[in-house]
């Protein structure tokens, strides 16, 4: 069983969209959840808001600029530090497979797998996707079912939808 991961700061991003929860470890941004998805999850984490440390004002200023310019299907021109340490081997290996995925572009499940040389585990890909702690910035939503469908997406398919559709008017 994972362990639970201690947040040292949880952090509104207030966006025209709505408010994204940004949640930091000691070592970078572990978590990042849709307005409104998860507001009362965030509590039941442990969380100490500590405004004053400067390495997490930093990576919060990199978050809200690396949100922005996903939330209008630009390219990142950084990210901050991210903590998945409670990832699985195979889920961070989906995680950094997903990162090489060009804006505007999409792949299915079935690729990603045979590109970590597993050729069967599409499901397996699909279930590390939903388990991607910050789905904006890791960009699951660029996975597609293989015969056209969208697929799954944890922040929901509205904007599963909406993301791909500004990426491809970019």
């Amino acid at each position: 069983m994972k362990n639970k991961q201690t947040f040292v700061a949880t952090l509104k991003i207030k966006t025209d969209e709505g408010n994204f929860l940004a949640c930091y470890s000691p070592f970078g941004l572990a978590r990042l959840d849709f307005p409104g998805a998860t507001e009362a999850r965030a509590q039941k984490s442990e969380v100490r808001n500590q405004r004053s440390e400067t390495p997490v004002m930093r990576w919060h200023e990199l978050t809200t600029r690396a949100v922005c310019c996903a939330l209008q299907g630009r390219p990142m021109a950084a990210k901050p530090p991210m903590d998945l340490s409670n990832g699985t081997v195979f889920q961070r290996q989906v995680w950094a497979a997903l990162q090489d995925i060009q804006a505007g572009k999409t792949e299915t499940y079935s690729r990603v797998a045979a590109s970590l040389k597993k050729p069967k585990a599409a499901r397996a890909v699909g279930s590390a996707c939903g388990a991607n702690p910050v789905p904006l910035l890791i960009p699951c939503h660029r996975v597609v079912a293989a015969h056209g469908g969208l697929g799954g997406f944890s922040g929901g398919l509205h904007w599963k939808r909406k993301l791909l559709g500004r990426e491809a008017a970019e």
